[in-house]
């Protein structure tokens, strides 16, 4: 009780810029949980379903792994996808890599969606902060100008210690979000990597020197 208690108070004294950056808190934390979680699951989907379709690849079973990728919705799906629709036209491997990275692109943009707002909003909650703790102290020289010269002292560092309660909140909610940044940054980082590593396992099987020549792919 003592604890939610001091909790208020720091919140009470901190003066009206506390609510903005508790809802700058509240729209951070709400994406930096639906991002991890969206990251988590897209590394396991993609890890299932890239064993389940290279068996199909090494084996020559394009259609059956096409039938597979293209009912997939997870982002290794969509890129095998690509590539297995060009097998059958591509004259060189580089037909087949282009339609990839393609696909790609298209892919990236769903993986690292709002992860920036993250680092935005840390520096929003600093920046709030600062100003709560600025128009705090300028409030508390403009009281203090008026005050008993022998209540000054006392006053000016009640004051003070109160405008400074903005900051130390603001950076409260900054660190925690820059942290969330990059452990989020982090694990896009190690997704993408994967996609592109498996876009060249995957060209690697089917451009095989020693795989029957598939048709179309005389030139490869």
């Amino acid at each position: 009780m003592d604890v939610y208690m001091a909790i208020v108070n720091f919140f009470q004294q901190g003066g009206v810029f506390m609510y903005p950056i508790v809802v700058v808190l509240v729209l951070g934390a709400a994406i930096a949980i639906e991002r991890y979680v969206y990251l988590s699951a897209a590394g396991i989907s993609n890890r299932r379903l890239w064993q389940q379709l290279m068996p199909m690849v090494k084996s020559g079973n394009y259609a059956e792994a096409m039938n597979v990728a293209g009912r997939s919705k997870v982002a290794i799906g969509n890129i095998l996808a690509y590539g297995l629709q060009r097998i059958s036209t591509a004259r060189r491997r580089d037909d087949i890599e282009k339609a990839m990275e393609e696909s790609l692109l298209e892919t990236l943009p769903r993986i690292e969606r709002r992860t920036h707002y993250l680092a935005t909003f840390a520096n929003i909650a600093t920046l709030l902060g600062l100003l709560g703790t600025i128009i705090g102290l300028i409030r508390a020289f403009t009281a203090v100008a008026a005050a008993n010269p022998a209540e000054k002292a006392d006053m000016l560092s009640a004051s003070i210690s109160v405008a400074m309660n903005t900051t130390a909140f603001g950076l409260m909610v900054a660190i925690p979000l820059l942290l969330a940044h990059t452990v989020l940054q982090s694990k896009t980082t190690e997704i993408v990597d994967s996609l592109e590593m498996a876009a060249v396992k995957f060209l690697n099987a089917v451009t095989d020197p020693a795989r029957p020549v598939q048709p179309g792919m005389a030139g490869a």
